[in-house]
């Protein structure tokens, strides 16, 4: 345990930011799954809607250090394909 003022500190500002960073990882993973239930259900209009509310919510993920900048490109991007095939078809 914690036993210098210091390490104390640390231990309280961890554990806000953990909380912090819970909350916004468990964001992003909703929005991602509203996109693939709308996919799912084969609503272009609602996956193409939805997406475009995930984009931010991802990209807001990586400025914040959440998320990896090519792990979002790389989900917004199968994402956008799938969205693209569905509104094709």
């Amino acid at each position: 345990m914690a036993n210098s003022p210091q390490s104390q500190k640390r231990a309280r500002q961890t554990a806000r930011r953990t909380a912090v960073n819970k909350s916004r990882t468990s964001r992003i993973r909703t929005f991602l799954r509203k996109v693939e239930e709308a996919l799912l259900t084969g609503n272009a209009d609602a996956a193409r809607d939805a997406l475009r509310a995930a984009q931010p919510e991802l990209m807001r993920g990586v400025t914040k250090g959440i998320v990896h900048k090519n792990t979002a490109a790389r989900k917004i991007s199968r994402l956008s394909a799938r969205v693209k095939a569905l509104s094709a078809a």
